[in-house]
């Protein structure tokens, strides 16, 4: 059984969140009014985390880095799920039951990376952005907690062609939408456990760490520090 995770390389990563937008319009994600995004209330599975380093003004140093769900090994979102709408897969992708989702929002209070969001309202798009909805993803309706999910919609898909092809999954079969969209090569993405794929490789850079790594939820989704 694989092992699904991410390695983002952040002296690559030139901040143009290509990756942000893939992931929204991928995933069918909210596009929220300007009074609900004025309180509070977007909608996005993958946003640009701002962390400050040490020191005193006007010597602090600034850095922003992609943030999406973290798919821990060991996840506190499901601990606390009264009705299992989120859960951990034999992959170790957290998954989604959207219609389970009650809307108590307890996995969001315990999530340390806040990388879950909540739908405020109902879907109202304008029809412009309706043609563009992706078919193999689900709207979801009002009241329920989302997050990302590494587009599990194109695993299943993967897992199709190879089947019908008579052939395991490769590596670079299942790749989710921030992966193919940017424009750096910033992003890699595959089974952690396979000596012969691209995430195994960069796992293994010294750069490499996670974030919050003293709370013991062991992310899946790794950076590698910018280069001096």
């Amino acid at each position: 059984m694989p092992k699904y995770g991410m390695v983002i390389d952040l002296d690559k990563c030139t901040l143009c969140e290509a990756c942000v937008t893939a992931c929204k319009l991928e995933n069918n994600v909210q596009i929220v009014s300007k009074e609900d995004a004025a309180i509070g209330r977007t909608m996005f599975w993958m946003t640009m985390l701002t962390l400050e380093h040490e020191g005193q003004y006007p010597d602090i140093k600034l850095k922003r880095i992609p943030r999406l769900c973290f798919q821990c090994d060991k996840p506190s979102c499901i601990k606390t799920c009264p009705v299992r709408a989120t859960y951990k897969r034999e992959d170790g992708i957290i998954a989604q039951i959207y219609p389970n989702c009650i809307g108590c929002r307890y996995c969001m209070a315990n999530c340390p990376y806040t990388v879950k969001v909540f739908n405020w309202d109902r879907d109202k798009q304008p029809q412009q952005v309706e043609k563009c909805y992706n078919e193999d993803v689900s709207v979801r309706p009002k009241g329920i907690v989302e997050k990302c999910v590494f587009c599990i919609h194109r695993l299943q898909k993967a897992e199709e062609r190879a089947k019908a092809e008579y052939r395991e999954l490769r590596d670079g079969d299942y790749v989710p939408a921030c992966m193919e969209v940017c424009p750096a090569k910033a992003i890699y993405f595959g089974d952690l456990d396979d000596p012969h794929s691209k995430v195994f490789e960069a796992i293994k850079d010294y750069r490499r760490f996670t974030l919050q790594e003293d709370l013991g939820t062991i992310p899946k989704v790794y950076y590698l520090n910018a280069k001096d």
